[in-house]
């Protein structure tokens, strides 16, 4: 099995990773808000090395998100994967943030199911929040913003007898991450993780996924998605807590990728960022007179 190394700094978190396939090896992260990306990145690399108790020569390809989401954790990450992989002259595998975003949703990992395990059947248990006015039918919602165990059907078991499940094959999902005031970056998958709508930055209100919530149940995460949950009012619309972006994430895509001989030019190769990086100024007294 290849040895992966997995590299996550589009947004707040840093996370570094080591897998074998579909299996985890060695796991480090921060989810602290302070953007230590560049002080911690090296650390993890060298940590999670040193958990899995390999050396670098034993990794067979470096991953690393390619964005949307922070130009400088983005250009962190990017610049880091990039020397590991030149200096051991091994492939370097683009992972998409919003694809591996909509990854973590379907495997349901997520911190708030504690320790409770997948039901069986194809359904994992994630955490939902509905919005404060959410139709629920004859049952009685829980209040507004409480939040309840949510059954998510993955695709590659979706027999479930002729029991529904409330992620039936019109649930899309649509991962989110922040980009300031009320603009997200996002898009929208299937199950399947194949992708119904490209990736795009959206100042959300209440008009912007309201076609699609009339046809459709859409599943909202990640760290841009609370913020819309005030101006997002639909019984079709479903809030999953504590799902951001993570190596965890990754290992399905760059598995595949990596297998398939798909890797992007290291000489050539730049983070998505998807809109143009715009400076601010420098707290620096006296600097601008």
């Amino acid at each position: 099995m290849p040895l992966l190394l997995l590299i996550e700094t589009s947004t707040r978190t840093c996370s570094v990773g080591l897998s074998d396939g579909d299996r985890m090896v060695a796991l480090r992260e921060d989810h602290s808000t302070d953007y230590s990306h560049s002080s911690l990145l090296t650390v993890f690399i060298e940590e999670v090395m040193t958990s899995a108790a390999v050396q670098s020569a034993d990794i067979s390809a470096v991953a690393v998100s390619s964005g949307p989401g922070s130009y400088t954790g983005l250009r962190i990450g990017v610049s880091a994967a990039k020397g590991f992989a030149y200096a051991r002259d091994i492939p370097l595998i683009a992972v998409d943030t919003l694809r591996a975003l909509a990854a973590m949703a379907l495997n349901g990992v997520t911190e708030s199911t504690g320790n409770k395990k997948p039901t069986g059947g194809g359904e994992t248990l994630c955490r939902l929040q509905q919005p404060a006015r959410a139709s629920t039918g004859n049952k009685k919602p829980t209040g507004g913003g409480e939040d309840t165990l949510y059954r998510l059907q993955q695709p590659a078991q979706a027999s479930t007898g002729n029991k529904k499940t409330a992620a039936g094959d019109d649930t899309l999902l649509c991962p989110m991450i922040d980009a300031r005031r009320m603009e997200v970056y996002y898009a929208l998958f299937r199950k399947d993780r194949s992708r119904v709508q490209e990736t795009r930055a959206q100042v959300v209100d209440s008009h912007t996924f309201a076609s699609l919530l009339q046809k459709h149940r859409i599943l909202f995460f990640g760290d841009g998605a609370g913020k819309c949950q005030a101006v997002i009012d639909s019984p079709n619309a479903l809030f999953l807590q504590h799902i951001f972006p993570s190596a965890k994430g990754m290992m399905q895509e760059a598995d595949e990728k990596f297998r398939a001989g798909n890797f992007v030019d290291m000489a050539y190769f730049e983070p998505f960022y998807l809109k143009d990086f715009v400076a601010g100024k420098p707290k620096v007294k006296g600097l601008y007179g």
